[in-house]
């Protein structure tokens, strides 16, 4: 009798890893811990310090603002209302709107030609960089003492006004005292946007406008189709800082003109530092709600515009 075969088919060996392969995995986890932990070292210090002086401050701000500054009662709405009735606050709210939507404009658009300018003079881009980084490193006081040398009324401007048979301007008592800040704003801030212009444009390869100039496109083609979009995810982060140090102008603003300059500058902080003196700590706290409320949409609305265009 032949022994009877089993019809069942072999069964399939099971591949494993090789031992190698498992030790590199943990290995590797290993290392991603560890850098996890160091990040965290590097991360905690810093998150500690945002925490205790500004994140619960600014909090502390929000609960003071539906409270009264004396005796502590709860009044709901009523600090809002107050501050969206007081005139200053209008004015002081428009005039930093205004000072914003003519200020980040300017300084992106100039700053990106002088990165573009510094980009092409490769040679002298070390010495171009410092020459425009330079204001950054002047105290204020000094620069708030150089505009006054300039643009007080009997002024460096004003006697050059006169050499061309021109008439002064009051620059720091009219509606001119604007342009002066404006100034100041983009004397100070240019250069550090330039930095962060130049570290995107040396991030686009070469090649790409090697290759574009073999397929016959100019220089406004180049720009447009090379540069631009390869710009475009600093652009984002340029105009945040952008904004977030337009609102470092009322030191120039304050030490020029004091407390109460003219009307075309008085800006929010001016108002802040006014309500502080008096100690309207609850119209101030409800004042400064508002700020960061509005600054924190208007990144929102940054962000979702440009993720929206570079989908």
């Amino acid at each position: 009798m032949k022994p009877k075969t089993s019809s069942a088919a072999p069964s399939r060996l099971v591949k494993r890893p090789p031992l190698w392969r498992g030790l590199n995995s943990t290995s590797r986890s290993k290392a991603d811990r560890r850098e996890t932990v160091v990040a965290l070292g590097f991360l905690v210090p810093s998150l500690t310090g945002v925490c205790i002086f500004i994140l619960l401050p600014f909090l502390d701000a929000l609960r003071r603002s539906f409270f009264s500054a004396m005796g502590g009662k709860p009044v709901g709405l009523d600090n809002y209302s107050l501050v969206f009735e007081n005139e200053a606050f209008r004015l002081a709210a428009a005039n930093t709107a205004r000072f914003t939507l003519w200020c980040i404009p300017l300084l992106l658009i100039l700053s990106l030609m002088l990165a573009l300018a510094v980009h092409a003079a490769a040679d002298a881009s070390g010495i171009l960089k410092t020459g425009f980084l330079l204001p950054m490193a002047i105290p204020v006081a000094s620069m708030v003492l150089l505009w006054r040398v300039l643009f007080h009324q009997n002024g460096l401007v004003n006697r050059l006004l006169e050499l061309l048979n021109m008439a002064g301007i009051n620059w720091l008592g009219s509606d001119s005292a604007f342009i002066v800040l404006v100034m100041s704003y983009l004397w100070k801030n240019c250069g550090y946007n330039m930095v962060l212009w130049l570290s995107g444009l040396y991030g686009i390869s070469p090649e790409l406008y090697e290759a574009a100039q073999v397929d016959g496109a100019g220089r406004w083609q180049r720009f447009l189709h090379i540069t631009l979009p390869g710009l475009r995810p600093h652009l984002f982060t340029i105009t945040v800082l952008s904004l977030l140090n337009s609102f470092k102008v009322f030191r120039e603003a304050y030490l020029l003109m004091g407390d109460y300059p003219h009307k075309s500058i008085y800006m929010l902080q001016h108002l802040f530092n006014n309500w502080f003196v008096t100690l309207d700590i609850d119209k101030l706290c409800a004042a400064a709600s508002v700020m960061a409320a509005a600054v924190f949409t208007v990144i929102l609305l940054l962000q979702k515009t440009i993720d929206r265009e570079e989908a």
